[in-house]
């Protein structure tokens, strides 16, 4: 009686153990293969706005969520260096002006003048004493004389006029100069004006009235008031995988029962080797009535999608290639198609056909 109750005991055990083996069939319907991505809104055309110089700000003209056009004023900088620098710049161009050395020139004008009248004396001096000598009149050494003063002075007059055009060149090189470097520094005085570069929205001010800015610090965020991308972050594994004007489904805390579509637009060739990720941006199909800028989204980009796939459950599958059946036993399956949940089978077992679920 003992053995048939203990023996009794055993089959139920057994047979209890049994129930709780899991197991399934393969089935037949569509599957979806995706790559997770994650990401946030951005504004089309955003950008960060920098000061092109070193200064203090003295005025804001702008406050956040005004609207702005291309070339708009939006802060202004104060540097007393800068405005000492364009006074000196006038300065110097006032005084580099010909206008200003027009007597210098006039000088050497006049020593021109006085240099081609001695040239023209002694030349005619030089001239009779020679017709002299050839009629045997006077003598060798005040032919010579002759001679060499009206040399003397022709070499004068090449000294003054060369004098004149150095002086002249000079001026003219020191004018423009001087005009150029005012030009500049007038030029450089628009800079400690920060202007919108685009079209859009004033979505942050980053300074106040009264702080320093410098090239390397932002300080506003200014981008498109009514068009919004997505910049998503793919890991370096599935980046192969992308390619543009994928589908992607996309949803977002801010609407969460709602799925929208975006395709993908642009994918930057250089990985970030901090998250090991790649950027990626997506416009949406039909974009949501309200956006802000760095909204978290959370997306999957669609890879393929199949009807009628023979699908098991991801978890039933050994590896990649393997899947348990009845007696412990392996069996080689080719799969296709993944998505975190299912696997298709394209070949390796039907749709009758019972495979367990392995580590149990």
């Amino acid at each position: 009686m003992e053995v048939r109750i203990i023996c009794l005991i055993f089959i139920m055990a057994i047979l209890s153990c049994s129930d709780r083996i899991q197991k399934t069939k393969p089935v037949i319907e569509n599957i979806t293969e995706s790559v997770y991505a994650a990401g946030v809104v951005k504004s089309e055309n955003q950008y960060q706005v920098f000061s092109t110089v070193t200064g203090i700000i003295s005025k804001i003209l702008v406050t956040e969520n005004n609207e702005v056009r291309t070339g708009d004023p939006l802060i202004v900088v104060t540097d007393e260096t800068s405005k000492l620098n364009r006074k000196n710049a006038r300065i110097a161009a006032d005084y580099a002006d010909l206008a200003a050395n027009k007597e210098k020139l006039t000088d050497l004008r006049n020593n021109i003048g006085l240099a081609q009248n001695k040239y023209s004396n002694d030349s005619l001096i030089f001239k009779r004493q020679e017709n002299l000598w050839n009629q045997g009149i006077g003598t060798k050494i005040e032919l010579e004389q002759k001679e060499l003063s009206s040399q003397n002075s022709k070499t004068a007059l090449a000294s003054a006029i060369i004098r004149y055009n150095n002086l002249l060149r000079e001026l003219q090189f020191n004018a423009e100069q001087s005009r150029n470097n005012f030009a500049i520094s007038a030029y450089r005085e628009n800079d400690f004006i920060i202007k919108s570069e685009i079209n859009g929205k004033i979505y942050s001010l980053l300074k106040e009235a009264g702080e320093i800015v410098n090239p390397q610090t932002p300080v506003a965020v200014i981008g498109d008031a009514g068009y919004f991308l997505l910049e998503l972050q793919i890991d370096e594994y599935d980046i192969v995988k992308i390619k543009k004007g994928q589908l992607v489904i996309v949803t977002m805390d801010s609407y969460k029962k709602e799925v929208f579509e975006a395709t993908i637009t642009k994918i930057d060739p250089l990985m970030n080797q901090n998250t090991r990720t790649f950027s990626a941006e997506a416009r949406f199909v039909k974009q949501p009535p309200v956006l802000y800028p760095n909204l978290t989204v959370e997306a999957n980009i669609i890879i393929q999608k199949k009807e009628n796939a023979l699908i098991i459950p991801r978890n039933y599958l050994i590896g990649d290639s393997l899947v348990l059946s009845a007696g412990d036993k392996t069996k080689p399956v080719v799969t296709g198609l993944k998505d975190y949940q299912k696997v298709e089978i394209i070949h390796g077992l039907s749709a009758n056909d019972i495979i367990y679920k392995p580590g149990q």
